[in-house]
C-alpha cells in the first residue's frame, strides 16, 4: 500500500488533533486508554459470551463498544477498539486471550525456523477492521478515530514469552544471545504492525497510536540499538499519511527521549514523569499526552481534581498536551468519575 497524505476529515479541526499538531485549542482535549469497555457496563452486556478475540472482529459490536465512551464520558477522540494480538491471529498464529491471564501463544518463537510462523499481514486478512473503521467514522462525524497497534518489542515479548511475563527472560534471552534473529523477528513484527495501521488509516483513523507496553523493561542503550530501529519502522511507514503518530509505553521514564526520536508526533508518559518534566527529556517539537495516575479515580472528587489540577499545571506552556490517563482505565473504575473527569479538564483548560 502506498501512503498518500489523506485529505482533511470532518475531524481536522478537532481538539485533539489540534493539541497532537501543537496548535491553539479551545480547551485541553481528553480521552482515556482502554475507554473502549473494561469499566462500562454497557460494554459488558454487550461482550458477554463472546470471547475477547472474537469481539474484535464482529464490526458492528466493535463500533458500539468504541462509541459507549464517547456518548457517556464526552471525550474528545474515540480509540478503536480491538487487541495488539489481533494481526497475529489475523495471520494465523494459534493464540488465544485467556480471561484473567491475557494472551497466551500455543507456539512460542525460539528459533529462528519459528519465523515461518509470521508471514506478511494483507489487508484482507482484517476486512473486518475496514468494515468496522467505515461504520465509526460515519458515526463520529467531528469526533477524531485513532488507531492502534502493539509495538515490535511487545509483541516479539509475548511471542517469545508464550505470554505475559514479568521478567522477559526468553525475549531477552534471544535479544541478548542471538542478536540476528532477535532483529529478524522484530523487523518481521514491525511490517505486520506498518500494514495493520495503513489499513486503519486507509479506512478512515485519525491519528495512530502504538503501544509498546512492555518497553520500560528496558535499559536504553539497549532498547536504542535492539527496540528503536523496528518502531522506527513503523512510524516511517505510515509518515506520509499526515495523520499524528503517538508512542505510549509503561514505565518509560528513562526512555522518553528515544521513544520521541522513534518518529512519533506525541510522545504518551505515564504517571511516573511529571509532564514538564517529560517535556525536558522528549525535547522540543513533540506533543505530550498523559499523566493522570488511573488509581486516583477510586479516591474522592475532591483528590481526583486536585492531582488533576497538578497535571494541568505541569502541563503549562507545553508545545501540544492531550489529557490522558498513564495507563488504561482500571476495571472497576467508577465509570461516573471518569465522565467528571473529562468535565474537569474542558471546564478549567476552556480558552
Amino acid at each position: 500500500m502506498s501512503a498518500p497524505e489523506t485529505p482533511p476529515s470532518a475531524a481536522y479541526d478537532s481538539a485533539f488533533l489540534k493539541a497532537c499538531r501543537r496548535e491553539p485549542v479551545p480547551h485541553t482535549p481528553v480521552w482515556f486508554m482502554r475507554q473502549a469497555g473494561r469499566s462500562l457496563p454497557e460494554y459488558r452486556k454487550v461482550r458477554e459470551g463472546i470471547p475477547m478475540l472474537e469481539s474484535c472482529m464482529r464490526p458492528e459490536l466493535v463500533t458500539e463498544i468504541t462509541l459507549q465512551p464517547v456518548r457517556r464520558h464526552h471525550v474528545d477522540a474515540a480509540i478503536y477498539y480491538s487487541d495488539i494480538v489481533v494481526p497475529l491471529k489475523a495471520i494465523g498464529i494459534d493464540l488465544d486471550i485467556r480471561p484473567g491471564v491475557g494472551p497466551v501463544v500455543e507456539n512460542p518463537i525460539r528459533t529462528r525456523a519459528d519465523l515461518a510462523q509470521l508471514r506478511d499481514l494483507t489487508p484482507e486478512d482484517v476486512s473486518y477492521v475496514t468494515e468496522a473503521i467505515g461504520l465509526l467514522t460515519r458515526e463520529l462525524g467531528s469526533t477524531p478515530l485513532i488507531g492502534f497497534a502493539g509495538a515490535p518489542f511487545t509483541l516479539a515479548s509475548y511471542l517469545v514469552e508464550g505470554g505475559p511475563s514479568r521478567t522477559y527472560e526468553n525475549a531477552k534471552a534471544m535479544m541478548y544471545g542471538d542478536p540476528q534473529l532477535w532483529a529478524d523477528l522484530l523487523d518481521r513484527l514491525a511490517e505486520i504492525t506498518a500494514v495493520f495501521l495503513k489499513v486503519q488509516i486507509e479506512a478512515g483513523a485519525s491519528a495512530v497510536q502504538l503501544f509498546d507496553s512492555w518497553a520500560g523493561a528496558l535499559a536504553p542503550v539497549d532498547y536504542r540499538r535492539s527496540v528503536l530501529p523496528a518502531s522506527a519502522k513503523v512510524f516511517k511507514a505510515v509518515e506520509g499519511y499526515g495523520v499524528p503518530r503517538i508512542h505510549f509505553g509503561v514505565g518509560c521514564g528513562e526512555l522518553l527521549k528515544l521513544m520521541g526520536e522513534a518518529g512519533a508526533d506525541v510522545v504518551g508518559v505515564d504517571w511516573r514523569v511529571p509532564l514538564d518534566e517529560a517535556a525536558r527529556r522528549v525535547g522540543p517539537g513533540k506533543a505530550l499526552q498523559g499523566n493522570l495516575d488511573p488509581t486516583v479515580l477510586f479516591a474522592s472528587t475532591e483528590a481526583v481534581e486536585a492531582k488533576t489540577r497538578e497535571v494541568l499545571d505541569s502541563a503549562e506552556g507545553l508545545e501540544g498536551h492531550v489529557f490522558n490517563l498513564g495507563h488504561g482505565v482500571m476495571p472497576s473504575t467508577d465509570p461516573d468519575a471518569l465522565t467528571r473527569l473529562v468535565e474537569y479538564v474542558h471546564t478549567q483548560t476552556a480558552r
